[in-house]
């Protein structure tokens, strides 16, 4: 590949990653070329953007649906502060059941009912379904055949992992939990 060619197709990835408003893939990367390009080639030019772009205060970054632009975690302060408006908070409830489901899926209702020690309401499930976090995988092949969920893609990009091996380590997130002096909550093991 000549040099001139290389920069221009550089520039084509780079530009598309900057203005897309989802991740994307290599199989959509690759519909930006008139010609075949190959998963090496492709490959090799988001790696040099990643050089491109060290230092900065945007990175690329693989995620689960795939590749896009954002901004490095240490100018999120800053950023916030353009909009101030705060994240939806959940229920810790709410949490605990999106924890057992991203490290036990797939899991059923009744499965993180034993592990949390307590009845989970429709509204919690529902509410990690509307955000786009967890699904329907399939039915458990028992009695009654209970959904099996587990989460989704945009969970992990949410998050910015690329899959779920790079969740924490379950046992850091026991130093996380900070009970409450007047409930006794279930831990995750």
């Amino acid at each position: 590949m000549t040099r001139r060619k290389q920069t221009l197709d550089l520039r084509i990835v780079e530009t598309a990653l900057l203005v897309a408003d989802a991740p994307l893939p290599l199989s959509e990367l690759k519909r930006l070329f008139a010609e075949e390009i190959s998963t090496d080639s492709l490959t090799a030019l988001l790696a040099q953007i990643q050089v491109d772009w060290a230092g900065r205060g945007v990175e690329l970054v693989k995620l689960a649906s795939g590749w896009r632009f954002r901004a490095r975690p240490e100018m999120q302060p800053y950023l916030d502060r353009l909009s101030p408006e705060k994240p939806p908070r959940y229920s810790r409830a709410v949490m605990e059941t999106l924890a057992i489901i991203a490290y036990r899926q797939p899991v059923t209702r009744g499965e993180i009912e034993e592990i949390r020690g307590v009845t989970v309401a429709s509204p919690i499930v529902q509410t990690l379904r509307e955000r786009g976090w967890v699904e329907v995988v399939g039915h458990k092949e028992v009695p009654g055949r209970p959904e099996l969920l587990a989460t989704t893609r945009q969970f992990l990009d949410d998050l910015g992992l690329a899959n779920l091996r790079e969740l924490p380590p379950l046992a850091e997130l026991g130093n996380l939990v900070v009970t409450e002096p007047e409930q006794q909550t279930a831990r995750i093991e």
